[in-house]
């Protein structure tokens, strides 16, 4: 059975991240095909990228790395929940993805965005990214409006086809997970 890991994108006080993960996080425990389990990079504390060499290399001498990596190591997909900042993912996310290399290789990779329009080029942003870590991305996404899924901007109240946008998702990383397994 696939293990995915719902990745909370943002580290900022008050964010809708952590919010829309457990959203994603409830949806998906409706299944029995996969695990789910909630990985916040706050919690790793990851400062600007200052491992010696690059992440390539594989040779990591910090012990935030080591944890982060030891972490992200046990996953077969991931769903990454961002918002958008400048027409980008956020640099707390961008910097957590740069830490690692072949920890990300050979997996599943699923989008939930969320920002004044679902963080659409926040997404497109990752794919590119996620091309270089030979990560498959998948076609369906989910995209969270701030003016329309959530009161004031900041309680989360997505409109009711947006569960059915998650499912489909899911459905995609999952299948995505299976089928890479016999590269990993």
């Amino acid at each position: 059975m696939s293990k995915i890991a719902i990745i909370i994108g943002s580290t900022r006080p008050g964010r809708n991240g952590e919010t829309v993960a457990h959203w994603v996080y409830e949806i998906a425990n409706q299944r029995s095909d996969a695990e789910f389990e909630i990985v916040d990079i706050a919690d790793y504390e990851l400062p600007l990228l200052d491992e010696p060499k690059g992440a390539a290399s594989g040779e990591y001498t910090k012990l935030h790395t080591k944890a982060w990596s030891k972490k992200i190591e046990t996953f077969d997909g991931f769903i990454f929940v961002t918002p958008e900042y400048n027409h980008a993912t956020s640099p707390a996310l961008m910097n957590a993805i740069d830490f690692l290399y072949k920890e990300w290789n050979n997996k599943a990779a699923g989008f939930v965005g969320y920002g004044a329009a679902g963080a659409t080029t926040a997404v497109e942003n990752l794919r590119m990214i996620m091309a270089e870590l030979e990560v498959a991305d998948v076609r369906a996404q989910v995209r969270l409006s701030l003016f329309t899924d959530f009161e004031n901007f900041s309680e989360l109240k997505p409109a009711a086809f947006q569960e059915k946008s998650v499912h489909a998702m899911l459905e995609q990383v999952i299948n995505w997970s299976n089928a890479l397994s016999v590269l990993r």
